[in-house]
């Protein structure tokens, strides 16, 4: 059983900068796509940054210019960085994975909160 484990949450005034790390029970080559989303009090998950595997990575308008998703395969651990982080990145942020054989399986890791003062 696939696990994923995030990690850096915290608080952080705006302007400053975070750096999450999600870690894998198992490689990440086997992974399709590997994402962060977020979710904010009283609204719907959102998709922050992803890196498919074999494609480019993509991001939220809203954090375009700001957050970087990366990955470190011998480490099996992906990571975004956050920076110039506003108040309305709060939110718990979740590392996601998307494993595609026989069929498509999700995974996601516990979250880890990210909390931007003004």
């Amino acid at each position: 059983q696939v696990q994923l484990v995030e990690s850096g949450g915290g608080l952080v005034q705006a302007g400053g900068s975070l750096r999450l790390s999600c870690a894998a029970s198992g490689s990440i080559f086997s992974f399709n796509v590997i994402d962060w989303y977020r979710q904010a009090p009283g609204k719907q998950r959102e998709l922050v940054a992803a890196m498919p595997s074999g494609g480019s990575t993509n991001y939220a308008d809203s954090v375009k210019g700001r957050f970087t998703i990366s990955r470190d395969n011998a480490k099996n651990t992906v990571y975004l960085q956050m920076n110039n982080l506003k108040p309305e990145d709060t939110a718990v942020y979740y590392c996601h994975a998307v494993l595609r054989l026989f069929k498509e399986t999700n995974y996601w890791g516990q979250g880890t909160q990210v909390t931007v003062s003004s």
